[in-house]
């Protein structure tokens, strides 16, 4: 070698270095830049060079089209909450006024957090685990977190799949069996069904025929026969679809993600020819602006984007993990952000149609109730005739003659009004009612579809149109689970999925006995909202602050071809943090001010009762929330204090046109910062002497002494140095 080489003239120094492959490549022929291809392997063999990007995507599953990912995404994203979440929000918060915040907080943390998931997952193609071990093993735990956030939400979510199933298979019948009050023998007399008669008909059907609900959380009741056969069918579909990894769930998609929406249309349609839809909509559309300033609007229109888009599942990670590397996952994130939100629109406008219809019949069912009492209090002359308005016809009363008879009544029997215990029977009334969740779509749509004409047809398919949303979802939530699973520790994926839907199913049996129904309510409620909000803050973090938002729009710009917009740049690094971490803090106190409880069915007073959660089920409760953020700090301590390996002993780098793909499985514990992290080790005295880097094509010289142990490409990426040693 050359007395005046760089090599030759460190050999006298005093310096204490390490070739690098980098050193060595330099001496050699002039690399080019773009074409070249570039495989340095820690512990293996010089005759794996060749192995590059080909045989990373060869080895991993791939979408059959962009069409197919892009129907995955929105299936997972598009759910159950779409459609009787979303509606209630927009009923309990303004109207229209709460879109504004819903849209503002859509496009400042909504999207990108949803861009920075899909960029992740299609730049690293790994899952959750793999993903957040690659950025920054110390926060690995991230990975772990979200699986188990999958695990709790699966649990349940399958339970509202089961009760889908159950009213499906129940719709092929006329008329529809939630459509009257059973009848009962008194001796030899027919009676309606007390608690029906005191209720609805389709209230009595869900709470009594389907569920069998007890009257609290301690009655367990035993298991409900019909819903755990109805959970096994939930948990065979979610199976079958899941058992061949995208390549039977992607098919599956074509169907559940598309049929919903030809359902929605078709309700909206019939919704608008209903008497009263109009009145439903102009409820919906009519803004009360002075919501907007209230800052619990905001956290739920928060809250509600945050969960829309399935953040923090790790389901988005899994699904764009199968992605080529230079798709524009850009466009997905913007697409399927804002179909998300026109879909929520859309079942918005379908729910306040059907409950405008809903409404009319009940206001006017109330209207013939009160008009009776006081027909009642006339003939007993406890009420005066001369209190009646002559033009009033009892036996074709309307609601606008009945408020009038009402208010007279009301202005003249002032002191004794309460007595009579009329009621004012308003349109407004009703429409005011917030209605979501199980109670929307198991009771109120259900009521409104045994006045349509074909009634069983239209059940069917709105029952077929949950099962579809739900299986969507389940798909998305399951994938979060057994793409990082099946990454990190190579286990079969048939065996696994089948493993992982068995266990789930045995556990899940206690949603399906008579109390089921108020842990499914628990779950809900507690289980994934404070972890995952504060998994999405250190996904954020770790990527905005620990890899650094500079070098990650740099490593986006050379996987899809343009620079993001700065936009995301000040999001990832400011808006979206303060704003989660503002979330995070509202939801803490909103626990804390109010009581943990749930509304159960009391049978003997056939309505639902507010009541607190006793003392055993306030531990599991906390139990599920301490469990669930378990791993964050877990891993971190385990990690930092080096009590377990962070997973990467051997280093895998793969560079090719200008890109790099890095296997991290094995790094040392001491190495991370070096060739994940672009951070400098800690002062203390590293066992391995400095290294050199490559700067790559905007660099002045192609070798030059680094004053930090580590140095970065200008494309943003490290190159991790081989010591001689190694070689």
């Amino acid at each position: 070698m050359p007395k005046n080489s760089k090599v030759t003239q460190r050999e006298h120094s005093s310096e204490h270095v390490t070739e690098s492959v980098a050193d060595l490549l330099a001496h050699q022929e002039p690399v080019d830049y773009k074409r070249s291809v570039l495989n340095v392997t820690g512990g293996e063999g010089w005759d794996k060079q060749k192995e590059g990007e080909e045989d990373l995507d060869a080895e991993r599953p791939a979408w059959n089209s962009k069409l197919q990912y892009i129907l995955a995404q929105i299936g997972y994203s598009v759910g159950l909450g779409n459609v009787w979440r979303f509606p209630y929000l927009c009923q309990k918060n303004g109207g229209g006024a709460y879109l504004v915040p819903y849209l503002v907080l859509l496009v400042i943390i909504g999207l990108p957090l949803f861009f920075l998931e899909l960029a992740v997952g299609q730049r690293i193609r790994r899952g959750s685990i793999g993903v957040w071990n690659y950025i920054c093993p110390r926060l690995g735990g991230i990975g772990y977190a979200s699986c188990l956030v999958c695990f709790f939400v699966g649990l349940y979510y399958n339970v509202i799949i089961g009760w889908s199933i159950f009213y499906f298979f129940k719709s092929f019948q006329y008329p529809l069996p939630w459509s009257e009050c059973p009848l009962v023998k008194n001796g030899s007399v027919a009676v309606v069904e007390t608690e029906c008669e005191r209720s609805s008909a389709t209230t009595y059907f869900w709470y009594r025929e389907t569920l069998d609900i007890s009257n609290s959380i301690s009655e367990s009741g035993g298991l409900n026969w019909k819903m755990t056969l109805c959970l096994l069918v939930a948990w065979s579909l979610v199976g079958l679809a899941m058992i061949k990894g995208i390549q039977s769930s992607g098919k599956v998609m074509y169907f559940s993600s598309l049929f919903p929406y030809l359902v929605l249309v078709c309700f909206l349609v019939r919704g608008l020819l209903l008497r009263g839809a109009v009145d439903g909509i102009m409820h919906m559309f009519t803004p009360k602006l002075d919501k907007m300033l209230d800052p619990q609007v905001w956290r739920e229109a928060a809250t509600q984007v945050f969960f829309a888009l399935g953040l923090g599942f790790g389901g988005v990670i899994a699904f764009s993990s199968y992605n080529k590397q230079d798709n524009n996952c850009h466009f997905d994130a913007t697409l399927v952000s804002f179909i998300n939100f026109f879909t929520s629109v859309l079942a918005t406008l379908v729910v306040f149609a059907v409950l405008g219809f809903k409404a009319n019949i009940m206001n006017e069912k109330c209207v013939v109730e009160n008009a009776e009492k006081i027909l009642g209090y006339l003939n007993t002359n406890v009420l005066s005739h001369d209190l009646i308005p002559p033009h009033v016809n009892f036996s074709h009363l309307t609601a606008k003659d009945y408020n009038e008879m009402y208010r007279v009544i009301m202005t003249v029997k002032e002191g004794h009004f309460k007595e009579l215990g009329l009621d004012p029977c308003l349109l407004e009334d009703e429409l005011n009612k917030s209605v979501q969740g199980t109670g929307l779509a198991f009771i109120a749509f259900t009521e409104a579809m045994t006045h349509f004409p074909a009634s069983p047809f239209w059940s069917v398919m709105f029952f077929l149109m949950l099962i579809n949303l739900g299986l969507g979802s389940m798909i998305g939530t399951m994938s979060g689970i057994t793409t990082p699973i099946i990454d990190t520790f190579k286990v079969r994926k048939e065996v696994f999925t089948v493993g992982c839907c068995i266990f789930a199913f045995l556990v899940g049996l206690i949603f399906v006995q008579r109390s089921g129904n108020y842990f499914v309510t628990m779950f809900d409620d507690y289980s994934a909202t404070l972890p995952l909000t504060v998994v999405v803050i250190l996904e954020n973090i770790a990527v905005a602050w620990i890899y650094g938002t500079k070098k990650f729009m740099q490593e986006l710009t050379e996987m899809l071809g343009f620079r993001p917009y700065q936009f995301y740049y000040y999001t990832w690094k400011y808006v979206s943090p303060i704003c989660m971490a503002v979330l995070m803090t509202a939801s803490i106190i909103q626990l804390g001010v109010s009581p943990p409880g749930y509304s159960a069915w009391i049978r003997e007073e056939a309505a639902e009762k507010f009541l607190f959660y006793p003392t055993w089920a306030m531990a599991i409760l906390i139990s599920l929330i301490i469990l669930a953020s378990l791993p964050l700090p877990l891993v971190f301590i385990l990690r930092q204090f080096h009590l377990v390996s962070d997973g990467s002993n051997a280093l895998s780098v793969t560079y090719k046109k200008g890109r790099m793909m890095k296997d991290i499985s094995n790094l040392e514990d001491n190495d991370e910062t070096r060739f994940i992290l672009s951070k400098v080790p800690s002062e203390t005295p590293s066992p391995m002497p400095t290294h050199r880097s490559y700067l790559g094509p905007g660099s002045n010289s192609p070798m030059e002494m680094s004053s930090a142990p580590n140095g970065r490409y200008g494309s943003g990426y490290l190159l991790a140095s081989t010591p001689e040693s190694e070689l």
